[in-house]
């Protein structure tokens, strides 16, 4: 699965991906919003992850923008703006959920998880091509007779 991470404060953006990294997701990072509005009309991601506060086009406008195009991908607002009209703005304008800074990682990380099952629930998320078989969510790969490359992950840390 593909995420997009669009956060102006680059040291949180940095430990966000390299968290999500390392739960399995393939992370794209842009530090300002019209970088953030380029990749998410041209890369195809599976969720993007926005703050609004930023450079160029806030994470509202980029949303909004997303939205008016028929874009679907599941979008989480993750800010600081925590009064209730921002939370509401950012539901309006087309977000599927929206989390305040400070926050807890393992929320996020449950709430990104339920954005993603909400979406492949209408269709398969298991690919195929011939008798190759890969499913994402299970991280695995099967071929005729076999399973394929499948590594086992050492024990996950809280944090």
């Amino acid at each position: 699965m593909r995420l997009l991470i669009v956060e102006d404060e680059k040291r949180l953006a940095t430990t966000l991906a390299k968290g999500l990294a390392a739960e399995g997701f393939a992370v794209d990072v842009a530090h300002d919003g019209r970088e953030g509005l380029h990749l998410a009309t041209t890369q195809g991601y599976d969720l993007l992850i926005l703050d609004i506060m930023l450079p160029g086009m806030n994470g509202y406008r980029l949303c909004g923008t997303l939205r008016a195009a028929g874009d679907e991908t599941p979008i989480l607002m993750l800010t600081a703006k925590d009064g209730e009209y921002d939370e509401a703005e950012g539901l309006d304008t087309g977000a599927d959920d929206y989390l305040t800074k400070p926050f807890s990682y393992v929320v996020l990380l449950a709430r990104v998880r339920a954005l993603l099952r909400r979406r492949t629930r209408g269709g398969s998320p298991v690919l195929r091509l011939g008798d190759l078989t890969l499913d994402p969510n299970g991280r695995c790969c099967a071929a005729p007779h076999r399973e394929v490359g499948r590594r086992a992950r050492g024990p996950r840390r809280r944090r």
